[in-house]
């Protein structure tokens, strides 16, 4: 199963992505953390240059591309043999943050994203996607109580940006409604969890080769009952 966590900067998307890595783990299956950009050599490189506030002249074609590029090199290297080694894949962030941020965002035509991605991701598209939702105000308040050096270029684009950008989450989530869920990004953190935890066991439940999978559901709900 490929996992995958959206939303803007600052929503507690990379929290929840971790607490469901340390769930399944306790659950004995074999499970991979990855994030976006990142986690090849290369793309760990591109990741450097994106988030870097020096690159002030960077303009949103060259940050489309480079996301692409650094999402290639990763599919190809990990995430598809992870996938193929019958592993779950959790990864922060995939194809949707580029429709949303440079797509919706920074106002790139749509076509020509849902293109590149594809040709990016080799057709590949998770099974989950879980959109953690915010008001840009809120993730702005929680950007800004870091110091100042720590914020990174995607971090300081300001609130309408970021309003285009949940726009664009929302609106991928109506077109994509087998595989999102708009999840409450306000809910106390072991609450929001709880919900993600069910949902993923329900998505499990129907996998045909996880037998075990329904008394797991079932003390699940009981625990969180």
């Amino acid at each position: 199963m490929f996992i995958t966590f959206e939303g803007i900067d600052c929503c507690g998307k990379s929290t929840q992505a971790k607490m469901l890595v340390e769930r399944i783990q306790e659950s004995g299956r074999t499970v991979l953390m990855l994030r976006e950009p990142g986690n090849t050599r290369l793309s760990e490189h591109i990741r450097e240059i994106l988030l870097n506030k020096e690159y002030t002249e960077m303009n949103p074609r060259t940050e489309l591309l480079l996301f692409a590029a650094s999402r290639a090199q990763l599919v190809d290297q990990v995430i598809l043999p992870a996938l193929e080694s019958d592993q779950v894949v959790v990864c922060d962030r995939f194809f949707d943050s580029t429709v949303a941020y440079q797509g919706y965002g920074r106002q790139l035509p749509l076509e020509d994203i849902i293109h590149i991605n594809r040709i990016a991701t080799q057709d590949l598209v998770p099974d989950m996607t879980f959109f953690i939702d915010i008001s840009p105000e809120q993730a702005l308040e929680r950007c800004n109580e870091r110091l100042a050096d720590e914020r990174d270029r995607m971090e300081e684009s300001g609130i309408r940006f970021y309003e285009r950008v949940i726009d664009g989450y929302m609106r991928l989530a109506q077109e994509e409604r087998g595989r999102y869920y708009v999840i409450d990004g306000n809910q106390p953190i072991d609450d929001i969890h709880h919900t993600i935890w069910r949902l993923v066991l329900e998505k499990l439940a129907d996998e045909p080769r996880n037998s075990n999978t329904s008394n797991e559901y079932e003390e699940a709900m009981a625990e969180i009952e």
